[in-house]
């Protein structure tokens, strides 16, 4: 790290790729003795450091990170998550460098703008209330950007040692490190990313709505895709719902779950009364469509980019993919049945002859199964999927699903790349957003008060997952507990244990392939056994429907590694325990 920083270091003034106006001027003038002169340039350290931000669920922390859970397995067999979860990975082929060095490029760019209040002093625009506006602005989305790349190095990063200490990550509040880096403590930097939040706090907007700015030139909604203030409040909540979690609280904490709840119901209330109420934008009885990056029930997410890379990625052969990465028959159990029972409850129904039949309408949006069809909202049917024996998108065929499911979620239906015209969907990477809040806010106002108190927090856990399970589906079909939901009511009245059990599985299924499965797993268990198991694909003959093992866990470690390079640069910092061949 301290080579990466040194090199950023001596590329600042000359970086480019932030946007135009960073180009240096025809003498090539700026320098750092005289770079408050070029404002562009200072507010281009922020701009670089939003660049940053992960734009598509097709890489290795989003939908690839899930093959290094129940929730999915991947074709190629030598990828680094399915060698991951095999327990066959080596310091060579580490895939995690890029998530470290990508975060503390983020918070060194920042930490430039930062340093001496050097944005803060810096005039932008020649009007002075408007230069005002944009100084608050600015120096609120640095603190903001590095509270969030410090909360991904927490929550990738963060574990215990082989001595059994909760260490995070090495603190960096300034451009100017030195040779010799340690890891802070869990709980110190924890600190750290919840006083950043509230420094952003002091600066930002509550949200970024036209209505709130009687001057939009630099504030409104044409900051939809960056930071505010409601964000940071979400940003606390995932926080401390993270550091009240069994694997980082060993002493049972309940401030930390009275916290997490706090700020959850705070993001909640605004959605509901001020989005939704007082604007009239956001009903959460409404679907989330993920084609559409302007969504209400957006809190904070990236830039959108318009491309076909997940429908490549998740595709098959057949249809113009390449049937990367196969869901497992462990997820599919997981939703329940369209009364929101579940599978193994007699009370649902569930037919093991028919399986795919009378289910949650959240798994028909989320995978595609034997039989299932992808079709165009005008009604036309463009692709039927055969999983048979002989069918040709059954599993091991090139190019195809290894468990005889695929990926339906995040997919545009519009899309055909036979089509003489192509379309896409403009998508961007979700940070916060209303489900994620609601289902934090079940989580630790659970633990607190019960499931059905409201009194504490103005909301029932009960109530929050009532949003969820009720609301119409991303393709427009009403959820489990539209009119009625006995079961979230029977779970709710069953006490504490059996509401957690239910909460969990919500969010398997709601938060799938978003990258929280993984991080989920690690901060609720005790040890690695709880990682480690068999992994299952679907079997599909002449009328039949089975299934069998299609790879077995064996994880090293609850914990990722620090990459084997940074060891080697900083010798000062503590591995990970299970990751000795790593230091």
């Amino acid at each position: 790290m301290k080579n990466l920083l040194s090199t950023l270091a001596a590329a600042a003034l000359v970086f480019a790729g932030c946007s135009d106006m960073l180009d240096p001027m025809p003498n090539g003038g700026y320098n750092e003795g005289n770079l408050k002169n070029y404002p562009s340039m200072i507010r281009g350290f922020v701009i670089k450091a939003y660049s940053l931000l992960p734009t598509s669920y097709d890489g290795t922390e989003y939908a690839y990170l899930e093959c290094a859970t129940d929730n999915a397995v991947a074709r190629d067999q030598s990828h680094a998550m399915r060698r991951l979860a095999t327990g066959s990975l080596s310091p060579g082929d580490d895939p995690f460098a890029a998530w470290w060095g990508r975060d503390y490029e983020g918070i060194y760019y920042v930490n430039r703008f930062l340093e001496n209040d050097l944005g803060l002093n810096t005039r932008f625009y020649v009007n002075a209330e408007i230069d005002q506006a944009a100084r608050k602005l600015y120096q609120g989305e640095a603190y903001a950007l590095r509270a969030w790349f410090q909360y991904d190095l927490l929550r990738k990063f963060g574990g215990r040692s082989a001595d059994g200490e909760l260490l995070g990550f090495p603190i960096v509040t300034s451009p100017h490190v030195g040779s010799d880096l340690v890891r802070d403590t869990y709980d110190r930097c924890v600190a750290q990313i919840l006083a950043d939040c509230d420094k952003a706090l002091e600066y930002l907007p509550q949200a970024h709505r036209d209505v709130f700015f009687e001057d939009q030139t630099v504030s409104g909604s044409m900051n939809w895709h960056r930071f505010d203030g409601i964000s940071m409040i979400a940003l606390k909540a995932m926080t401390y719902l993270t550091w009240a979690s069994p694997a980082f609280n060993p002493q049972n904490d309940e401030s930390r779950w009275e916290k997490a709840a706090e700020y959850a119901a705070q993001v909640m209330k605004f959605k509901l009364e001020v989005d939704g109420a007082q604007l009239e934008a956001f009903d959460p009885k409404e679907r989330f469509s993920w084609s559409n990056a302007d969504s209400p029930e957006i809190i904070c997410s990236t830039t959108p980019s318009s491309n076909a890379t997940m429908e490549t990625l998740f595709y098959p052969n057949g249809f113009y993919g390449t049937g990367a990465i196969g869901v497992t028959q462990e997820l599919v159990d997981a939703f329940p049945m369209a009364n929101g029972y579940p599978i193994d409850d007699p009370a649902g129904g569930y037919d093991e002859k028919n399986p795919y039949t009378g289910r949650d309408p959240r798994f028909y949006a989320t995978v595609f199964h034997h039989g299932a069809q992808v079709v165009k909202s005008n009604g036309k049917v463009q692709y039927t999927f055969d999983m048979s024996s002989a069918g040709r998108d059954v599993a091991n065929n090139p190019y195809n699903s290894p468990t005889n499911y695929y990926v339906r979620k995040f997919l545009y239906s519009e899309w055909n790349k036979s089509d003489l015209t192509v379309q896409t969907a403009s998508r961007s990477v979700v940070l916060m957003r209303w489900t994620q809040m609601c289902l934090a806010f079940a989580e630790a106002a659970n633990r607190v008060a019960g499931p059905l108190d409201a009194t504490r927090f103005g909301y029932s856990a009960r109530q929050a997952l009532g949003f969820l399970r009720s609301r119409t589906t991303s393709d427009g079909k009403p959820g489990p507990g539209a009119v009625a939901d006995p079961y979230l009511d029977a779970c709710a009245a069953a006490g504490k244990q059996a509401f957690e059990t239910l909460v969990r599985n919500e969010r398997r299924i709601e938060l799938c392939f978003e990258g929280e499965r993984f991080f989920d797993l690690r901060r609720w268990s005790e040890d690695v056994s709880a990682l480690n198991g068999t992994v299952r694909k679907a079997v599909v003959g002449e009328g039949t429907y089975g299934c069998e093992p299609v790879e077995n866990r064996v994880f090293a470690s609850r914990w990722l590694p620090i990459p084997a390079t940074e060891m080697r640069r900083s010798p000062k910092l503590v591995q990970n325990e299970g990751w000795t061949a790593w230091n």
